[in-house]
């Protein structure tokens, strides 16, 4: 099992204007939502103050905020872990994102421009380069950010939060499913989602965004989770 000291936890940029626990908390989410720390890491107060070179109190707090967020689990004995992942919680998660990234991605349609197209192709066209690089890191967070980017047309931007807690606690399981994938699905469901910005085709989207989530971890990670007896 992973320790502290052995734990991935990337730098990310310090936003001017942020308490030192506000950095801790994005550094630990970015962290877990990347899947850089793997479900079932133990972890300490001392050990992530000691990583991060920080005292225990912004970790304290911070750890705290996660924790409501369903993304570290704090155990009876003062330990902590990133939440293992069951099968009945990740068909849920599954099935959350899909009803709630379909509506967004509705709801941005009456927003879309197309220069928010010529990005969201330019991101897909680099997801393309990562894919066949196997960097995992940049093609999960370029993934991320090409919904982000499509959802925040939507001035309105109510669901992003809901979205984002979804992420959360599906990124370390995911980023397990990812690594463990040999090939990733035939059919670019990406060019599909810009297709149907492209002619303003709602259903088009709809069935585009649908088929995005499923293919892209729906299947491979019950598979992963039948595999490993946490069904």
């Amino acid at each position: 099992m992973t320790s502290n000291g052995e734990l991935n936890i990337p730098d990310i940029p310090a936003i001017p204007g942020t308490t030192t626990q506000e950095y801790v908390y994005k550094r630990l989410r970015n962290a877990i939502m990347l899947g850089a720390i793997e479900p079932g890491t133990s972890l300490t107060m001392r050990g992530l103050a000691e990583r991060l070179g920080l005292s225990p109190t912004p970790v304290r707090e911070a750890v705290r905020q996660l924790s409501s967020e369903h993304a570290i689990q704090i155990k009876d004995n003062r330990r902590m872990m990133v939440p293992l992942m069951t099968l009945d919680r990740f068909e849920e998660l599954v099935s959350l994102r899909v009803v709630v990234e379909v509506h967004t991605a509705k709801r941005a349609l009456h927003y879309m421009s197309d220069f928010i197209i010529e990005k969201l192709t330019e991101m897909d066209n680099r997801m393309d380069e990562f894919i066949f690089e196997r960097d995992l890191d940049q093609l999960t967070l370029l993934n991320q950010a090409f919904h982000r980017t499509l959802y925040m047309a939507n001035p309105a931007r109510a669901s992003m939060p809901i979205i984002e807690s979804i992420w959360l606690q599906l990124g370390p399981f995911q980023r397990q499913v990812l690594t463990r994938l040999t090939e990733y699905y035939e059919i670019d469901r990406h060019k599909e989602i810009l297709a149907a910005l492209t002619t303003r085709d709602e259903t088009a989207l709809q069935d585009a965004i649908t088929n995005d989530i499923r293919d892209g971890v729906l299947k491979s990670g019950r598979n992963l989770l039948v595999s490993t007896g946490a069904a």
